[in-house]
């Protein structure tokens, strides 16, 4: 049976595309970034990848890393947003990428 998540569920995906992207210094020090990011309370659940190889034409894979977060509530993601754990992570690491992209989505589906 598919699990729905509550109907105030609020998803965060950000998608990172790092200025050198086959570098695994530069991948491994993201990484050490998104770690740091997990400490933030307000984060359910989280989930770091990478792009899959797909014949499909609709399927993007020309990112990086593709960040999940999943938060309780719009305000707790907001909470997230100012969290100085997330300030750090901008700080410290935004040198490793050229672009973000976000989308941000609170649930819809009916409880």
């Amino acid at each position: 049976m598919t699990k729905i998540l509550a109907n105030n569920t609020f998803v965060h995906h950000v998608l990172f595309y790092l200025k050198n992207p086959n570098a695994e210094a530069d991948r491994n020090k993201f990484i050490e970034g998104v770690k740091l990011l997990s400490t933030i309370t307000t984060i359910q659940q989280l989930h770091l990848g990478t792009p899959t190889v797909s014949k499909r034409e609709v399927v993007i894979s020309d990112y990086t890393f593709s960040l999940l977060c999943i938060f309780n509530s719009a305000e707790e993601e907001e909470s997230y947003q100012i969290d100085p754990i997330h300030d750090q992570f901008k700080n410290d690491y935004a040198h490793l990428w050229e672009k973000v992209v976000i989308y941000d989505s609170p649930n819809c589906f009916p409880s």
